[in-house]
């Protein structure tokens, strides 16, 4: 599979189901409590008040085919993966939920805010894990960079 060759197809269908699963997190999630917002600001989130945490036993798989073989493939989601951030919606799978990776994806929380959201972040995103892998995206090599192991 070239990811390079399908992202002309995969991003459309991305944004799509990002914004889908963002707007459930956003209706059903928790906001942060006081630590959770001082992790998000310590991190850079301009907008804490917004953000919102579903907890879930497994990160949700997309319906679509495509991008359901494209995120198990990639490692973007699965068995392996402990949480998901979509705008300021994040998913949390419960079992793994620690500072570290909540901080990990608070900071993609700011990463969103500073694309200007989902239909701006996810084309860079996808890009950078096509080209050079999910580890050696610069945009997770900047989440592990500011992640908090104790507070």
């Amino acid at each position: 599979m070239n990811l390079q060759t399908l992202l002309p197809l995969l991003v459309p269908k991305a944004i799509a189901w990002a914004q889908e699963q963002s707007h459930l997190i956003l209706r059903s999630g928790v906001s942060l409590n006081e630590k959770g917002t001082a992790l998000a600001t310590h991190v850079g989130v301009a907008k804490p008040g917004l953000v919102r945490i579903q907890y879930v036993a497994e990160l949700p798989m997309p319906e679509d085919p495509l991008l359901r073989e494209v995120a198990g493939a990639t490692g973007l989601i699965g068995p392996n993966m402990a949480g998901i951030t979509l705008g300021y919606g994040i998913f949390i799978v419960e079992r793994h939920a620690d500072v570290r990776l909540i901080s990990h994806e608070l900071r993609h929380v700011q990463q969103y805010e500073s694309f200007g959201g989902i239909e701006a972040f996810m084309p860079v995103y996808l890009a950078q894990i096509a080209s050079v892998g999910y580890h050696n995206a610069p945009l997770e090599q900047d989440a592990r960079a500011h992640e908090v192991h104790a507070i």
